[in-house]
């Protein structure tokens, strides 16, 4: 459980068992999703669902932060597209930034929001350069930089960027906007019928003219082929008890990251700890990368309060992708472990769409793009995506220590974990998603897709997509 989740609204609003027709769905009640919802609630005939609750998904693993301080990220689109698409990438991430202010205080949102001084630092020699172009660059745009460089460590800070709660967050506009949400509701496929879309549920259906795919990952392979435009990046965060609040956050040059924060409520004091972050097809050993995460904060068990996982979609560009794929068909991905700043611009972005109004950042983030960082990478997520599903079809794992066992019934194949009160737990280990085989979590106690991110519960409910479907055993 994340540190946000046990603040997550489980109050479960009603959800679909007939069919409906209406003007606009959204897909997804995460942090783009509902924000997308707020800009669209005056609108007649909208409508959000989630498969689960809103808020459960990849929103609440989130470490929370609003920054514009991303790495340097600057650095690495003026080195590998060009110097106006770093100017351009800043200038949305100061507008999402204002965004997200802007809501909260109009709204009066509850979300322990915090102005902090931001940190990227290094203690490698040969990564001071870097930091050195990325302060050139920002100062070029007319931001303060606050320079620090020692024997063995060196950094960069600025101060006008924020941390929140991400959960509270959502579950403020959850029950600003409960007339127009509805929980646990899937959609399993979609077609396109004579101008409009037919979103299929287990029981019911829903028309619509327009579609807002707000997922973390898209459930459909075509018309986009997510898989071939990005990896997936997978990284691991304990949050621990400590003395003080210094308002400060931070993250490393380069990766493995090491990326914190810290948060404060009810006079307690915690620091959010993020690393061990890796391509899912080189390393799935979950025990093994938390182990990491205490070493290199020499984190003490008895300090522990939170540990969970986090996936984030990493495009080959590291621009997300935000806009139409066709006609009134739009989707919101690929954030590149900065979701809460792309989240809520994407909102904004798709509702605009849907209102025909001006739409920020539209070019910049098309899904119709191209470019040379794109198309050097894309082999590589292709090979990586290989990779991750051959890869996964190697049950045994050495870490696995006999529990799960794995087994075919009757040609499928069969994970059994047994718990610590003796219990039985039996689920398939093919992901429903793209046939890869799924990994036990040793560490959250779930099944999770190498692949594409999809997760499942320890009995086989699918908690996080982009598969639709459960993996539960039935005799």
């Amino acid at each position: 459980m994340s540190l946000w989740e046990k603040d997550l609204n489980k109050t479960s609003l009603p959800k679909i068992e007939r069919d409906r027709e209406v003007n606009t769905l959204i897909i997804g009640g995460g942090i783009t999703g509902l924000t997308a919802l707020y800009f669209l609630h005056n609108q007649k005939n909208t409508i959000l669902i989630d498969a689960n609750l809103c808020g459960s998904g990849v929103t609440k693993n989130t470490t929370g932060k609003l920054t514009y301080l991303q790495n340097t990220i600057y650095t690495d689109l003026t080195n590998n597209i060009d110097y106006e698409t770093a100017v351009e990438y800043l200038k949305s991430q100061k507008y999402a930034i204002h965004l997200a202010k802007k809501i909260i205080e109009k709204e009066h949102i509850d979300c322990n929001l915090e102005q902090v001084d931001s940190f990227v630092f290094t203690n490698k020699k040969k990564e001071v350069k870097k930091l050195k172009s990325e302060t050139k660059f920002l100062e070029s745009q007319t931001i303060r930089v606050d320079w620090v460089e020692k024997e063995d460590f060196s950094s960069i800070s600025v101060s006008d960027t924020f941390v929140f709660h991400p959960i509270k967050y959502t579950n403020a506009l959850k029950e600003l906007l409960k007339d127009k949400i509805y929980e646990n509701t899937k959609i399993l496929k979609i077609k396109k019928q004579q101008g409009k879309y037919i979103c299929y549920g287990k029981n019911f259906k829903i028309i619509t003219k327009h579609v807002i795919v707000a997922c973390h990952y898209p459930f459909f392979f075509y018309p986009f082929c997510l898989p071939l435009k990005s990896h997936i990046e997978k990284s691991y965060i304990i949050a621990r008890k400590v003395d003080k609040n210094p308002k400060i956050s931070g993250i490393t040059v380069s990766n493995p990251a090491l990326s914190f924060r810290f948060y404060e409520e009810f006079k307690k004091c915690y620091q959010i700890c993020l690393a061990s972050s890796h391509k899912t097809s080189k390393e799935q050993n979950d025990s093994k990368n938390f182990r990491i995460v205490k070493e290199k904060y020499d984190i003490k068990e008895e300090d522990i309060v939170s540990v969970w996982s986090n996936v984030d979609i990493i495009t080959g560009d590291k621009l997300p992708f935000i806009g139409e794929i066709k006609k009134n068909f739009f989707i919101a991905t690929g954030f590149n472990t900065w979701g809460m700043t792309n989240g809520i611009l994407a909102g904004e972005m798709l509702s605009k769409f849907i209102l025909k109004e001006k739409v920020p950042f539209k070019d910049f983030f098309t899904l119709k793009r191209s470019n040379f960082y794109q198309i050097k990478n894309f082999f590589g997520n292709m090979l990586g995506s290989a990779i991750s599903f051959i890869g996964s079809k190697k049950h045994q794992k050495e870490w696995y220590h006999d529990n799960p066992t794995f087994l075919k019934m009757q040609g499928k194949s069969i994970g059994v974990y047994i718990d610590e009160n003796n219990l039985k737990h039996m689920v398939y280990t093919t992901c429903p998603h793209m046939s890869c085989s799924l990994i036990f979590n040793e560490q959250e106690k779930t099944w999770d897709c190498p692949c594409h991110s999809s997760r499942f519960s320890i009995d086989g409910k699918c908690i996080k997509g982009p598969s639709t479907k459960d993996i539960s055993y039935k005799d």
